[in-house]
């Protein structure tokens, strides 16, 4: 038994554990606890941290997986639907990429989806017309084999308003992806839904078993302040703790790192304790966005930063 793992952790798994049993599709992003052999968590790649890469044409959403597998030595990888925008109802281009998959033994985690519309947009027919472009995506989702799409909640109007019409746009979306046995995630992703607090009253009120959160270490820059012109942020650990309890997947967002290894603006240890207590024992995805290193050196800092934790935590 892992000496270092409380009651507090038990309850929470067991909790976990209990939910993922009635409703094992869909949230398959849940796991037991591992076993002394498993690692406290699985490490995947969000593919944005590549995107100065891909948009320079030297890497395609095709090459993805193997670049994760090859060059990275990790097994999930998760999607950015930018990168291959007209493809997500193109048969021969998924089944392409499943193979892709297939052949270095790397795992569809999750897509990331933007530009399709705000799920919380003031204007109702605007709202619905979102959660339509969804669909698709949902689909590609199920082709994959991933386990969910991660959304943003966008929306306007008072903070309670913003609550309303982004819960009703994602219980919509949420109950088209029931269907097909699809998490819809929100990333604490800038506006009110990098508030932890309102994030996670959106996701009570949508009240659905596949409705759930990616916490993001670093997004929680709620805006900007008027008058000084400093950012505004929603204090990343009280975030954190707020959004894992309806977690799915996790982001490790990375920017900087010291001397030591670790990164500058997030303590790693502490943060990751957080997921941990959750009961998440799960894929948590890198997702590099520094400028000083590389993006492949950024990655593999973000990576030997994230076994570090895990092995002392185990």
């Amino acid at each position: 038994m892992n000496p270092h793992f409380n009651r507090r952790q038990f309850m929470a798994t067991a909790g976990a554990i209990g939910a993922a049993a009635a409703t094992p599709n869909l949230l398959s992003a849940l796991e037991p606890l591992p076993s002394n052999a498993d690692p406290l968590f699985k490490i995947s790649l969000a593919e944005w941290s590549l995107h100065r890469t891909l948009r320079s044409g030297k890497l395609t959403n095709l090459d993805f997986p193997r670049v994760t597998k090859e060059e990275f030595g990790i097994d999930g990888v998760e999607y950015v639907n930018q990168f291959f925008k007209d493809k997500a109802e193109d048969e021969k281009y998924l089944a392409e990429l499943n193979k892709r998959c297939d052949d270095v033994g790397v795992d569809s985690v999750l897509i990331m989806i933007d530009g399709e519309g705000a799920l919380g947009d003031a204007n109702p027919k605007k709202r619905k017309e979102a959660v339509k472009n969804h669909h698709k995506w949902v689909n590609a989702a199920k082709s994959l084999g991933c386990h969910s799409i991660r959304v943003n909640a966008k929306s306007g109007g008072s903070y309670d308003e913003q609550v309303e019409r982004a819960a009703e746009g994602l219980s919509s979306l949420s109950e088209f992806a029931n269907g097909l046995g699809i998490n819809v995630i929100v990333e604490n992703h800038g506006g009110l839904s990098s508030n932890g607090q309102w994030l996670a009253q959106v996701i009570r009120k949508v009240g659905m078993d596949n409705c759930g959160t990616l916490p993001d270490f670093g997004n929680f820059r709620t805006g900007r302040d008027k008058k000084t012109g400093k950012d505004i942020w929603y204090d990343r650990y009280m975030g954190m703790s707020a959004l894992m309890p309806f977690a799915k997947a996790v982001s490790a967002k990375s920017h900087d790192f010291d001397q030591d290894g670790n990164e500058t603006k997030t303590d790693y240890m502490k943060v990751i304790q957080i997921v941990l207590d959750a009961g998440y024992h799960s894929w948590i995805g890198i997702e590099y966005e520094g400028g000083k290193l590389g993006e492949y050196e950024g990655i593999k800092a973000t990576k030997k930063l994230l076994e570090k934790c895990r092995q002392t935590l185990s």
